[in-house]
This record gives structure tokens, sequence and C-alpha cells, in this order.
């Protein structure tokens, strides 16, 4: 989310704060799950604040405002007077992190959350009540919810317990994904099926591909698998992945690979290092919100055509509905269109 746009709910988030409904703690840093900088956080950031964010351009974002970012799936429990989180949209992710919230947070200290309408607040503030026995308080501002618990809460630890392992990683069987299927856990593109867009492309892979390849947007590694399977002559493969739980799934669904493997937790629409020989890429058309953004293929095809050598390859699965033909024509001396079949189109692009 560009920090240009209104992060309503970053901006509900930290509404109680700025109006003296809630109070930061006088003492003791304090945690911020899911992070985003925003006008809001510039104009209330607490002292000693640290955060978790995956998604690569908010951690920058973060990191240029000197926050210390952590490791989600390791934090210091009972700690923070004061958690605020922003909830992710999937269930079993939004609840494990919830769970994590509380986990972490000191005794008589407060975990603060908040939710868009139509992105499940209800259902979300109806989770923290679950894990704080009821006790919980909320109000409703910028087309958000934002809930809070009481500083004597005292969480259900049992099920705090199960929750936090709600989006641990797990083998999920995929019919075309040899051996005992992948790593993968709830939050992540796809993560419990192989992505019919990707499916498509991996079917239509030359077998001919070689040298330096890499995927863009890689996820938690399908496309780099089948790549591996299907065409023996690839000396290299490099995975560019923005969210960082699945590039973590990446690299060890990667582990046995037969080539040298290089993962990067980058943001592609930054452009990439290297020169490649071919890239595979199902490029993403949403950022954190649902709205399209064509803008984010148009900047992975301009990536693409910027890091590929002379004569390299481009193959490209998209939404058929998506106006990505400017781009190729300005990056690329030949474009083709392979296939076009269940709302998905596949292009094979060749730099001259």
């Amino acid at each position: 989310m560009s920090s240009s746009q209104r992060d309503n709910p970053l901006e509900a988030l930290l509404h109680p704060f700025a109006d003296g409904l809630l109070q930061r703690p006088e003492a003791g840093s304090v945690l911020f799950l899911r992070a985003r900088e925003g006008a809001a956080l510039h104009a209330a950031r607490p002292p000693g604040l640290a955060a978790t964010q995956p998604f690569r351009p908010e951690a920058v974002r973060l990191q240029r405002l000197g926050i210390d970012l952590l490791d989600e799936d390791a934090l210091p429990e009972a700690t923070y007077p004061l958690v605020l989180v922003l909830p992710p949209r999937q269930r079993e992710e939004a609840r494990a992190l919830l769970a994590k919230a509380c986990a972490a947070v000191a005794p008589g200290g407060r975990v603060v959350a908040s939710v868009a309408n139509d992105e499940g607040a209800k259902s979300r503030e109806a989770d923290l009540k679950q894990l704080a026995c009821g006790s919980v308080s909320s109000l409703s501002k910028y087309h958000c919810r934002t809930f809070w618990t009481q500083p004597d809460t005292a969480c259900d630890k049992a099920l705090l317990a199960q929750w936090r392992q709600l989006d641990a990683p797990r083998r999920v069987a995929a019919q075309d994904v040899p051996g005992e299927g992948f790593l993968s856990r709830p939050g992540v593109f796809a993560w419990d099926r192989v992505d019919a867009a990707s499916a498509m492309l991996a079917a239509v892979l030359p077998a001919d591909l070689h040298g330096r390849v890499a995927d863009f947007g890689a996820g938690w590694g399908y496309l780099s698998m089948q790549l591996l399977a299907r065409c023996p002559r690839i000396a290299s493969l490099d995975l560019f992945e923005a969210d960082a739980r699945a590039l973590a799934l990446a690299r060890r669904n990667l582990a046995d690979a037969r080539v040298p493997v290089n993962l990067h937790w980058h943001d592609v629409e930054a452009g990439v290092p290297g020169r490649f020989d071919a890239i595979v890429c199902n490029p993403p058309f949403h950022a954190l919100g649902r709205g399209d953004r064509p803008d984010i293929g148009r900047a992975f095809i301009a990536a693409a055509a910027a890091a590929l050598a002379p004569g390299g390859s481009l193959w490209l699965v998209a939404n058929r509905h998506l106006p990505y033909e400017d781009a190729l024509g300005a990056g690329f001396a030949q474009v083709r269109s392979v296939a076009q079949n269940g709302g998905f189109k596949i292009v094979h692009a060749v730099k001259a």
C-alpha cells in the first residue's frame, strides 16, 4: 500500500490514542505486528517501536524510519506493555497473529487491533474476545473496527497455544508435485493448492530453457520446482519474492535442488540484480488491498526486460483482462500469445 494512499485500518488503529481514549505506556517498547508506514504512524509513532512485516515493500518503508524489524515466529513472550496488530485477511493466519500478540503482551499490558469492515472486522473482534475470555472493547472509525483487551485480561491459555500453531508450515499434497507434495502455510498465495494460472504456465514451458533462469514472484516455489523437473539444461535458479513467509517455504521446498538456487527477499517492482537467460513469471495483480493493480504486472515486465540477456525469453501468465500488451511491446522485440484458457493468458516474449 502506497504511503500516499489513505490507510484506514492504520488510522483507525491509532485513533483511540490520538483521541485520548487509550493511553500509550509510559515505559517499555511497543510491538506492532504487520506494521505499515503511513501518515498516522508518522503523527503518532511511539518511542521504542519494534515491528514485524513480511512484505518487502512495506518492510523497506519501516526500515527507512529506523524501526527495528523482528522475526514474527520468534517473538519474546510477556514483554511489551502495548502490542498493536493489523491482522491479515486469511482466517488461520489472522488468528495465529492475534495469539502471538496475546503471548507477547506483558502482564497488565494491552493488545489493540484494527480491521476494515469489509475485511472481516467483526470476525477478528470475535476472535480476540475468545482469546481474552470476552474482555474486549471496540469502536468503529474510518469504515473499520478497532478493538482492544483490558489491562487485567487473562487469556485462555489452551486456546492461545492452539491458535499460535494455526499458520504453522505443513505438507500439502498435489498431483503434479512429486514426492510428499510441498511445504506451505496459511496466508501465503495459493497456500493449500497449486494455483491454476501457474499450473497452466508450467504445462507449456519448453524443455530447452537453459543457463541462468529466474522466477519473479516465486511464492512457495511451484514454478521453480517445475522448471527443475522439466528443463535439464538449467544451470542456476534465482527466486525473487516479496513475501518473506513464502520465500522461507520455497527455500525448504527446493532444498534438494540439483543446481545452485539463490533466494532473494526482494520487491521486483524496484528492478532486480543479475542477468538471466530466461524468466518465468506469474505476477501479482494486487498488493495489500483487493483492487486490481495492473501497474505491478507492468513493473514486473519492465524488470524482466531489463534483467534478460539479449535473446533471453520471458514466459508469463496473467489474467486475460489485465492490460500488459503495451509493456510487453515496449520491452521486447518479439511477443506471441501461447495459450488462453479459463480466464488466463500465457505470453512468450523475446528480448532483442
